[in-house]
């Protein structure tokens, strides 16, 4: 057993005194390649939402709920609401956040130190439609310039609806600062209730409390955008939908006719330095949470890319043509990383091995049969002096020169696999040993 382990030692050896420089090109090769690979995604990531009665909160929780089926801390913080989502995720205070289409001025509007390009910011596409709901009291009103005059709840500071609210009545000539409440949801919606407010403008989801509340309140109606035509023209993050009537209760047939709304959609928005394998989880979440079919919204329409006021992200436009990543469609969301990092790390060192590796042997077999051929140097260096130059008084010379070499190769610590080589030479010192007696002899 000892013999064995000594004989694979000495392989090893000559096999490290061979190939050293290989392996010393493959940790150069491997460090190089090393610069070009991602770092593992972080366990833990901010999203910036809304309220916490709002649909932002909601889908964020959602979010939050899958991405820790994959080992992810979504760690979900309430905000105003668009504005300020977007004041987050440009001061790097969160990862992730949602920002409803037209809080970002078109690049033409914009001034050059508020260029959204400048931002570090992207978008993994639209999620959701967000209709502009105005609710009223009073006489029918189909355009917003009838609201001159009127009590009218635009929504909190910092929030999408007031930015855009605030938008709307400047083109239709209504004084912002005048008549405008900052006040928000359910707050406005019984505001209206009770008749201190005459109009109230709502961004939020069809199934949402409060829109289903305002929908069945007594003397509240919803506004006709008779002018959607004009809007989708002049707003292009604006989309025109109709609510069908009755979609929202059959029995009390709600809304009593075919409704025109607009509606802006809500953008999933990450930063550019969020990991791209966490920028597909988001993705692949976002398919499932809001792909399904809606009052405005087919299935599978979102998630999708129809704001472009932020630059979509690489990794959206891949999912969109294509899918998941490959990986990430068989295996689990950790392990999927860690191959695809694998395969990045040691593709190029395995290329730069092969060729490598095939003269690697050929050097380890010349290493290891030029200790022998070193001494068959000496045995036909000393043949060949005593066939032509013999001498009868340098005997003792002779002999003990066989002596030498054949101590010398036995030894010779070589692989088990070329100890052939050693027992060749031997006979072949006895061969010349057998020539010196001859001569002896004669």
């Amino acid at each position: 057993m000892m013999a064995k382990i000594k004989a694979g030692l000495i392989s090893l050896r000559d096999l490290f005194a061979t190939a050293w420089w290989i392996f010393l090109i493959a940790g150069i090769g491997f460090v190089i390649a090393f610069q070009f690979v991602e770092p593992a995604p972080p366990r833990h990531v901010v999203m910036t939402s809304g309220s916490e009665s709002g649909a932002y909160y909601q889908f964020a929780k959602r979010y939050a709920a899958i991405l820790a089926r994959s080992g992810i801390t979504l760690e979900v913080r309430t905000s105003e609401g668009s504005v300020q989502n977007l004041d987050r995720l440009k001061s790097g205070e969160a990862q992730i956040g949602f920002v409803q289409g037209g809080v970002i001025a078109p690049p033409d509007e914009s001034r050059i130190d508020e260029d959204p390009e400048t931002w570090g910011l992207l978008s993994l596409g639209s999620m959701f439609y967000e209709p502009v709901w105005v609710f009223y009291q009073g006489e029918t009103i189909e355009r917003l310039s009838d609201l001159r005059g009127k009590r009218i709840a635009i929504g909190q500071e910092g929030s999408g609806i007031r930015q855009l609210a605030q938008r709307l009545l400047e083109d239709n000539d209504i004084d912002f600062r005048q008549n405008t409440l900052p006040i928000s949801g359910l707050d406005a919606a019984e505001e209206l209730q009770q008749g201190r407010i005459d109009a109230a403008f709502i961004i939020a989801a069809e199934h949402a409390p409060v829109v289903q509340v305002l929908l069945r309140s007594p003397g509240v109606k919803l506004m006709n955008f008779s002018q959607s035509f004009a809007y989708e023209r002049r707003y292009p993050f604006l989309t025109r939908l109709t609510m069908p009537q009755g979609v929202a209760d059959l029995v009390l047939d709600i809304p009593p006719a075919d409704t025109r709304v607009l509606a802006p959609t809500a953008s999933l928005v990450v930063r550019d330095d969020l990991h791209p394998a966490l920028q597909n989880l988001l993705l692949q979440a976002a398919r499932q949470i809001h792909g399904k079919p809606g009052f405005f919204q087919t299935a599978n329409e979102f998630p999708s890319y129809m704001d472009g006021m932020l630059p979509l992200s690489s990794e959206a436009e891949r999912f969109f043509k294509s899918g998941p990543p490959f990986l990430q469609r068989y295996l689990p969301f950790w392990l999927a990383v860690l191959v695809d990092r694998l395969i990045v790390l040691l593709v190029p060192v395995i290329a730069l091995l092969i060729p490598l590796l095939r003269v690697a042997p050929a050097l380890y077999s010349w290493r290891v049969r030029s200790k022998v051929f070193r001494c068959y140097g000496e045995l036909k260096f000393l043949e060949d002096d005593l066939k032509n130059h013999y001498d009868p008084a340098r005997l003792a010379e002779y002999r003990s020169r066989l002596d030498a070499l054949d101590e010398e190769a036995a030894e010779l610590h070589v692989p088990l696999g070329f100890t052939d080589l050693v027992y060749t030479l031997r006979e072949h010192v006895n061969l010349v040993r057998s020539i010196l007696d001859k001569k002896e002899r004669e």
